[in-house]
């Protein structure tokens, strides 16, 4: 039987637990903007979204492994910006609208933009006009994670599209290269901690990277923009290896290794990589609480922003 967003198998009590715990966390903050996020969102309006949202996934992955990295990073790079708006989704309209998508950090890199496209058209199809581009970043990370192999939780819903971009923010998104305490301040500004740093860093466990953001710079002899896995051990698999791999010394990413070299680890960010590369079910655990709290971060809701007809397009422009 099709699952609706709120029909779902039910996960493990563990994680249950930590998911409501979360939920009720972000609701409570929720509540205290004047937000109106739920999980049942769109039970009424349209209730086959999640499926729908799944189903494209699935099909993309089957030609592009990568797709599920891709774009659970697009959910990342756009709650990071402005709060989780969509507004990385939205291309150049110059002069009103300048693109975050050739920021340093997105540019050439940032991808999954066409899958996004194919889910906002699918579900246009039975629900037009009713789930926000930011909604489908936020149920594409979660579905994502979970058909990777990692563990699933109930999305809060109801955000709305932003009209706006904002490339000075998305110029100082996270950067591969950024000291253990850049990344510290970085997650601090958008009121996540230590544990949601490290937790959140943990999706670097499948995708791919280019040679010249990792620790080695494409010393092996490959040119600028050859791919590495990010996760050599189990590339395509959401799991606690990444973690291993940081305390072997040998993370990709120089971002990723700082949580345990770096002087201030031991007192910060050590210890619960040490945790996680021990157990998994914590890992998870914590990684689902993040993940609510980073999609709580500055939504629209209520008649704040739209519900875009083209994700890369305000409405006032056309479609």
């Amino acid at each position: 039987m099709a699952a609706s967003s709120s029909s779902r198998v039910s996960s493990p009590g563990w994680l249950m637990l930590a998911a409501h715990c979360a939920l009720l966390l972000a609701m409570a903050g929720a509540a205290s903007a004047g937000s109106a996020l739920s999980s049942t969102f769109y039970d009424a309006s349209c209730p086959s979204a999640y499926d729908v949202v799944r189903r494209v996934i699935q099909n993309a992955r089957v030609s592009d492994p990568r797709i599920p990295a891709s774009l659970i990073r697009l959910h990342f790079h756009d709650c990071f910006v402005q709060g989780c708006d969509a507004s990385l989704l939205l291309d150049d309209d110059l002069p009103a609208i300048q693109t975050e998508k050739t920021v340093p950090a997105n540019n050439n890199s940032a991808r999954g933009f066409p899958v996004v496209d194919d889910i906002k058209a699918a579900l246009e199809h039975p629900c037009p006009g009713v789930v926000s581009c930011a909604d489908i970043l936020a149920l594409a990370a979660e579905i994502s994670v979970e058909i990777s192999g990692g563990p699933r939780w109930r999305v809060l819903l109801g955000r709305r599209d932003g009209t706006t971009t904002n490339v000075q923010s998305a110029n100082n998104l996270p950067s591969p290269f950024d000291s253990l305490d850049k990344l510290q301040q970085k997650f601090r500004n958008v009121n996540l901690d230590d544990t949601d740093l490290v937790a959140l860093q943990g999706a670097h466990t499948f995708g791919k990277v280019q040679c010249q953001f990792t620790r080695e710079n494409c010393t092996a002899g490959q040119p600028q923009g050859s791919l590495e896995d990010l996760d050599r051990v189990t590339p395509n698999v959401f799991d606690n290896k990444y973690y291993g791999n940081l305390v072997q010394g040998q993370a990709q990413l120089p971002s990723d290794q700082v949580m345990l070299s770096d002087p201030a680890a031991p007192a910060t960010t050590a210890p619960i990589v040490q945790r996680f590369t021990s157990n998994q079910k914590d890992f998870f655990a914590k990684f689902v609480v993040s993940m609510i709290k980073m999609g709580n971060i500055s939504p629209l809701t209520g008649r704040a922003g739209e519900i875009r007809k083209n994700c890369r397009r305000v409405n006032s422009k056309g479609y």
